[in-house]
């Protein structure tokens, strides 16, 4: 199993960084043991002082698939559910300075918290879908996928081409504006079209 992340997906988030509009997707990988499951809490490492969150829809990829053709990939996925992206901001910061890769500010254990998987068949629209992330009560972000700047066709027949998917493989689609830091303490809850997905605490 392999998570695949997609970065700036969201204009208003690419410009929130001072990030250029991408014009083919932005793909980023995060290991099998980023993955915090069952909404256990997220504790915050040491050498960072400054990790921030990003809520992303997340895409179950349910059978192996390679040079996969945009009109065919939706066939690739069923289910789909929530997850954050936690950065170190710090450290990518300083590695996008030096042309460094970002996996030491995305990849470290326990940065892809992730929700239960729902049924793709119980969302009359994916791209209508509404997504939002409080933290202690309050909205930090609001996401519509009707924003994506590249569909969740157009990113699995684009990373097909380079890398095969396999069932199980993890696919984060992107993050709307709104992004920011995380304190211990915080508690961070989820809702995609009005159902709450994700409810942890950051220690």
């Amino acid at each position: 199993m392999k998570i695949i992340a997609i970065g700036r997906n969201y204009a208003e988030h690419a410009k929130e960084l001072n990030n250029p509009v991408p014009t083919t997707p932005v793909i980023f990988m995060k290991p099998d043991t980023a993955l915090l499951k069952d909404n256990k809490p997220f504790y915050l490492p040491d050498f960072s002082d400054d990790i921030h969150y990003e809520l992303e829809v997340v895409l179950k990829i349910c059978k192996e698939g390679k040079h996969i053709a945009e009109k065919f990939a939706s066939n690739y996925y069923d289910e789909i559910g929530l997850g954050i992206d936690f950065t170190a901001r710090d450290i990518q910061s300083k590695h996008k300075e030096k042309g460094l890769p970002w996996e030491l500010a995305k990849g470290f254990d326990h940065s892809a918290p992730v929700s239960i998987f729902l049924p793709k068949s119980d969302f009359e629209n994916l791209y209508l879908l509404d997504f939002e992330l409080k933290i202690n009560g309050e909205t930090r972000q609001h996401g519509h996928t009707k924003d994506l700047l590249f569909s969740f066709e157009k990113i699995i027949s684009f990373v097909s081409k380079y890398i095969t998917l396999k069932k199980g493989d993890l696919i984060f689609t992107g993050t709307p504006e709104g992004v920011g830091r995380v304190n211990q303490g915080d508690k961070l809850a989820a809702w995609l079209n009005g159902k709450q997905l994700l409810n942890f605490e950051v220690k």
